[in-house]
């Protein structure tokens, strides 16, 4: 790749939140699927108390079906009737901004008329007429970059989006396919990707995943989510991207790569300190 000076990213704004730029780093966090509305509402509550303590901008987010688990007898969620009516619940009852993702072009529908952000899966990065149907919303959207793609492969990405008249975009970075069941972050590929000009989100917990790691269900490494979250703000992310839950070892999806719902606060001071001195 030539090297150019990095691109201040595009501002985009999410209800009263503004991401890129010169703005504060944004935490999109919360458990991985919807559990129950019980679950749902008390992780959102404890996580919008956490974050206006520290002055972090949030957005929820949470799945409501998670369409590519290992196993065909993995936990999938509620389904997306009733998890966009959680999720609706959750959006009016705290007044936060609501990301989650979808799978097919036939769910965008309903989706966009509660998501403040739509999420195209990693898994899904290179199909055209979903990620076609979600830019026609012209609601903000996060693309996650396929574990097997390049950081230069977003640009063509990224042209689709934008083709379908729709500029507001956020990247995520997720690591890379390094072997079988194992990923790593390259962290080149956020300048690298930031030279697109659009703001650039580190997932923290699925790249610590190991992908099928435990044979009918994925495995995870939650101890290197602090260090490569870290690595990410000093590489210039604009956004982190986390999922918690107050007991992973109890979570119904991925918790062996979710942070601990009583080590957020902490988690994020160090955030705001590297942050501070970026």
């Amino acid at each position: 790749m030539e090297n150019e000076t990095m691109t201040m990213a595009k501002e985009i704004t999410i209800k009263d939140i503004k991401i890129g730029g010169k703005n504060p780093i944004v935490l999109i966090a919360g458990p991985c699927v919807i559990e129950s509305e019980k679950s749902a509402l008390k992780h959102a509550k404890i996580l919008k108390e956490i974050t206006g303590k520290l002055g972090v901008p949030f957005v929820y987010k949470s799945s409501y079906d998670k369409a590519n688990r290992s196993s065909i007898r993995s936990f999938r969620g509620p389904g997306k009737k009733k998890g966009l009516a959680i999720l609706k619940r959750v959006k009016k009852l705290l007044n936060i901004p609501i990301l989650s993702d979808v799978h097919s072009s036939e769910e965008v529908k309903d989706a966009k008329k509660v998501l403040d952000i739509i999420q195209i899966p990693a898994f899904l990065s290179r199909q055209t007429d979903l990620i076609r149907e979600v830019a026609k919303t012209k609601i903000p959207v996060n693309i996650k970059k396929g574990q097997f793609l390049s950081p230069w492969d977003m640009k063509n990405v990224i042209e689709k989006i934008e083709r379908a008249g729709n500029k507001k975009i956020i990247i995520t970075e997720r690591g890379t396919s390094f072997g079988y069941n194992m990923l790593v972050s390259d962290f080149r590929s956020i300048p690298i990707m930031k030279k697109f000009g659009y703001p650039i989100a580190f997932d923290a917990s699925h790249s610590v995943q190991l992908p099928g790691g435990l044979g009918a269900k994925s495995g995870g490494q939650s101890e290197f989510i602090k260090p490569l979250a870290s690595c990410a703000v000093v590489c210039g992310v604009d956004v982190i991207f986390l999922e918690v839950h107050e007991n992973p070892k109890k979570a119904l999806s991925d918790g062996p790569n979710m942070l601990k719902l009583a080590e957020l606060e902490g988690f994020l001071k160090s955030i705001k300190k590297l942050e501070i001195a970026r």
